[in-house]
């Protein structure tokens, strides 16, 4: 994976293909926010929702794109190689909003962590950290990380962790075939995963305690919140006065924080259009 992320970094320092430089409708004056915040859309797996992704981006231009972790999975293309079109087009996307003087900061995960060993670098003018600090317009201090450091099955068990990313992936599949069939009944979208979830009590217990403990440590650096992913479940609100804020995935949730240029931050889901070239957004929560 470190060869592929080199040659990602050739091959954005000079550029994609001349068609790629289209953007038919451009980006100008579109929904345009003051920052935007991602993770977790495990390009390299079919579960990826590219095309949700690349009209979401369209729609929202930003002064800067945090890229927070989980962008590309390794772990899934060490295990078979899936990298249609689609997943081409937002890389080439995020270099050509980078080139276009967007600020855009990529925090690795674990899905993605061979690019820890680039933190520091910069690729086609996409900067790789280990952490940051983000600073709203109205003076709050935001660590953003991807968050998995504070889980315990990455961190103790990490066997544990591959076979739960086997089983999500089969829960995936099956969840595809499901709402195919929902459908062509005329049904809208349901998780079986976020279902599954909601009922078991350990998992509850387990996201629970995931986001005590990244706000917990983002009161304890004397910052005023914390911007995570990981645990693919979007969600804004506040813990013992510390702002936590996850801006989900694009496996299922299609969601992302944005901030706008009052300084307020919005948690957006985002529903494409079905045979439409524009989306809209339903605002979950702003603060």
């Amino acid at each position: 994976m470190r060869t592929s992320f080199e040659a990602l970094n050739q091959w954005a320092t000079q550029g994609p293909p001349v068609e790629a430089e289209a953007d038919p409708g451009g980006e100008e004056g579109r929904n345009r926010v003051r920052a935007v915040f991602i993770s977790d859309l495990h390009l390299g797996t079919p579960g990826c929702q590219a095309e949700a992704l690349l009209d979401f981006l369209k729609h929202h231009p930003s002064d800067t794109l945090y890229l927070v972790g989980d962008i590309i999975d390794g772990w899934q293309l060490r295990r078979r190689w899936f990298w249609p079109q689609a997943h081409n087009d937002v890389v080439q996307k995020l270099l050509r909003r980078a080139r276009k003087g967007c600020q855009i900061i990529f925090i690795p995960g674990n899905h993605d962590e061979f690019a820890r060993g680039f933190v520091g670098h910069s690729f086609g003018g996409i900067e790789v950290v280990e952490q940051a600090i983000h600073t709203t317009l109205d003076g709050r201090r935001l660590w953003v990380i991807h968050g998995d450091h504070f889980d315990g099955v990455i961190q103790c068990a990490k066997w544990l962790a591959y076979l739960g990313d086997n089983l999500y992936e089969l829960l995936l599949r099956l969840n595809r075939h499901l709402n195919n069939l929902r459908g062509r009944l005329g049904l809208p979208y349901w998780s079986l995963s976020a279902y599954l979830k909601g009922k078991v009590k350990k998992a509850l217990n387990y996201v629970m305690d995931f986001e005590v403990a990244v706000a917990t440590e983002a009161r304890r650096r004397g910052l005023d919140g914390v911007v995570c992913g990981h645990i693919h479940r979007a969600e804004m609100r506040t813990i013992q006065g510390t702002l936590y804020c996850n801006d989900g995935d694009w496996v299922e949730s299609h969601t992302a924080l944005v901030e706008h240029f009052d300084g307020r931050l919005e948690l957006v889901h985002w529903n494409p259009s079905l045979g439409q070239p524009h989306g809209s957004a339903i605002k979950a929560l702003s603060v």
